[in-house]
């Protein structure tokens, strides 16, 4: 068994370190080395990519550089790579590797090199309306071989650990979803954007943000077997900074120097930035207007995440890794979305109108890439899976939003797993796939976007297979843990249970014993926090669907007596349509209004925000609640059903009650999340839905209420 210790980097505990681990016992074991090589241009001027369109600069305001582990055993040499870059493409890595391997004998497969994506880095990749600097490209793929070399050259015996902390104020969503009515043009003319970046600088007009974000904060730290700082790791999802002039390494660099002298200043120590997740990450948390203008210098951001991971890093636990070190790779070729007739001919049109220049307006820039799409069809892909010790590493060749990273770190064989997006190539965003249908930036087809709809899930399960490969272990489930308040209701016997905690659809599980798995239509994200987590998941985040047009689909037994437990987050703004959303519909699909109820959300008016429930369209009994749910708050709601009444909980009080004849209810169908037909769908979020085929008490309802007291 590995014999760990935990150190805070002091020369106390160093030398307590030095007599824990025998020197025997890590001497044939982990060796790790370390290097930095600056890739600033020395041609000026340099094109500059991160942009639509077309720059240069001659200025630099902090040098770019390449930074890199090497990381050995008996068997086995791997290298990791982080550049200061937006994007690099596959044929220039592949062709530096390659050089490397011949002046080390490393396997071209065993080095992974990837970008930080600042925008603000000298262009070796053509992307939108940005060529790539044709004098750059060959002294990068220079630079880079002579990065890995001088790790290698570098190893010595080495122990490592690894840490996470949350960094939630330093990240958040920069992709909202509009709200009904507010779609907006694409570059082709086309009515299909309901969801962009930044859109929430006006918050009336969306309803939520479209996936979850990553906070954590991660660092795989090596050290000698005495103590001495080697190099660190770290890996955040934040998209980048931005401001400043000329070429820059943006937060990355002040990171990696920020870390460096706060840890071992003076030494040969190396600090890295590696790029989390973050093609819908920003820094800047739209929910939270008064926070807007925290952290407005680059630096100061820097600063705080250099404050949080030395917190981190006097946390961690060495190991010398006697499980040794794996690496393992995988190319596939995925297609480009590929434009039309009538699309091709209006883009060919438009770059005859060129006459030689480059695009200068947004159609322009997309015309062209039409043509590239068209040209080259198809695209070779990378994916990576290393493990060192019991810490494993997965990357991705794109830009990946947040919801991707989390769901490869929850599913990976080893719990300690960062990931590392923009690795080996720049193949752009790579959006899930309910995530098409709201369009947007992220999803406009070209090469910065323009990979086949069902690239995600690939690559997805291509790294998953690949962790499982290195590890020799199976991946693990997504389902979450059951707290105090998921206890409740397992209790009290649901006949069905969706807690939707589900990372992607079409299929709801049904955590009760029952098997009565619902569908998600389409117009529904996944995995965004949900109400309570201490209560609901203990120790993890608890995890919600998002609703902004479609709805949970369940078909469930016959019943006349049923009730139904949920809680719900209204994304929608009170007095702009008549009804904010209906949260539960059930009858026939189709057929007589009448045969139909529901139950929602007043939208307009004085009563707008309270709980109403109607037959059919309302005109034959209809009853309306007293108590306004205020805009995205948790709030639990309980309806209980018999043939001839029925009563409304609002977080464990009765809110609205009448008697209401009906004949046999639960006939067929239940719509969590919108009318049956169609109308005035939920926008927001909905978590822990359950159904029982009996009548809850009150004293039951207050209790699955008061285990999440409303938020």
């Amino acid at each position: 068994m590995a014999h760990s210790v935990r150190t805070d980097w002091g020369p106390l505990l160093a030398v307590v370190l030095l007599l824990s681990i025998s020197s025997p016992q890590v001497s044939a074991q982990l060796r790790a080395g370390a290097a930095v090589v600056d890739v600033t241009p020395t041609t000026l001027p340099v094109i500059v990519n991160g942009g639509m369109t077309s720059r240069s600069t001659d200025q630099i305001t902090t040098r770019l550089k390449a930074r890199a582990i090497a990381v050995a055993d008996d068997e086995t040499t791997i290298v990791i790579v982080v550049v200061d870059s937006c994007m690099m493409p596959r044929p220039l890595l592949d062709e530096a590797k390659q050089l490397a391997s011949r002046r080390t004998g490393i396997p071209a497969d065993h080095m992974l090199i990837s970008a930080t994506h600042t925008h603000t880095a000298g262009s070796c990749m053509g992307a939108l309306g940005t060529p790539a600097d044709e004098n750059y490209v060959p002294f990068l793929t220079e630079k880079l071989a002579d990065t890995i070399v001088q790790a290698a050259g570098r190893l010595q015996p080495a122990v490592v650990g690894y840490a996470t902390i949350d960094a939630a104020e330093f990240t958040a969503l920069r992709r909202w979803i509009h709200r009904p009515g507010f779609v907006e043009d694409d570059p082709f003319g086309n009515p299909t954007v309901r969801a962009n970046m930044h859109s929430a600088r006006n918050l009336d007009n969306v309803v939520g943000p479209s996936g979850p974000e990553d906070p954590q904060l991660s660092l795989i730290s090596f050290q000698t077997p005495n103590g001495q700082p080697l190099a660190v790791l770290a890996n955040f999802s934040m998209h980048y900074f931005s401001g400043e002039q000329g070429l820059s390494a943006d937060y990355f660099g002040y990171f990696c120097q920020g870390l460096q002298n706060r840890v071992a200043p003076g030494t040969d120590f190396v600090a890295i930035m590696s790029h989390g997740c973050s093609g819908d990450i920003w820094r800047r948390d739209y929910a939270n207007p008064d926070s807007w203008d925290d952290f407005a210098d680059i630096k100061a951001f820097a600063a705080g995440l250099v404050n949080r991971a030395t917190i981190a890093l006097g946390d961690i636990e060495y190991s010398p890794a006697t499980d040794g070190i794996a690496m393992a790779e995988r190319r596939m070729t995925l297609r480009y979305r590929q434009p039309d007739v009538q699309r091709l001919e209006w883009a060919q049109k438009v770059v005859d109108g060129f006459a030689g220049r480059l695009p200068k307006t947004r159609p322009e820039i997309y015309a062209a890439e039409q043509l590239i799409l068209h040209e080259r069809q198809q695209t070779e892909v990378v994916t990576q899976a290393v493990r060192i010790g019991e810490i494993a590493i997965a990357t991705t060749p794109n830009e990946t939003y947040a919801v991707t990273g989390l769901k490869i770190k929850a599913a990976s064989p080893l719990p300690d797993t960062m990931v590392i997006e923009l690795a080996n190539g720049g193949d752009g965003y790579i959006p899930p796939p309910e995530q098409h249908l709201w369009g947007g930036y992220n999803t406009w087809a070209a090469r910065s976007a323009g990979l086949e709809v069902t690239a995600e899930p690939k690559i997805v399960q291509s790294c998953l297979s690949l962790l499982e490969q290195v590890s020799g272990r199976e991946r693990r489930g997504f389902r979450q843990p059951v707290g105090p308040a998921a206890r409740t209701i397992r209790s009290l016997n649901p006949v069905a249970w969706y807690r939707l905690d589900d990372p992607h659809g079409p299929r709801a599980a049904d955590s009760s014993s029952h098997g009565h798995d619902a569908i998600y239509e389409a117009e529904v994200t996944y995995y965004l926090p949900g109400p309570h987590s201490q209560a609901f998941t203990k120790d993890t985040v608890n995890r919600s669907a998002m609703f902004a047009g479609g709805r949970l689909r369940c078909q469930l037994p016959q019943t006349e007596n049923w009730s139904i437990s949920l809680w719900c987050w209204n994304g929608m703004p009170h007095d702009v349509r008549e009804t904010s959303g209906w949260l539960l519909s059930q009858g026939p699909d189709f057929g007589l209004p009448s045969a139909s109820e529901h139950l929602g959300i007043v939208g307009s008016g004085k009563l707008a925000g309270q709980l109403m429930w109607q037959q059919g369209d309302g005109r034959q009994v209809r009853q309306v609640g007293s108590t306004a749910i205020k805009r995205w708050t948790w709030n639990h709601v309980a309806l209980v059903r018999s043939a001839d009444s029925l009563a409304v909980y609002l977080n464990g009080q009765r809110e609205l009650g009448m008697t209401a004849k009906v004949g046999k209810t639960m006939v067929r169908d239940l719509f969590a999340g919108g009318r049956c037909d169609g109308d005035s769908n939920w926008q927001g979020r909905l978590d822990e839905v359950a159904i029982f085929d009996r009548l809850l008490t009150a004293e039951e309802i207050r209790r699955l209420a008061a285990t999440a007291a409303p938020e």
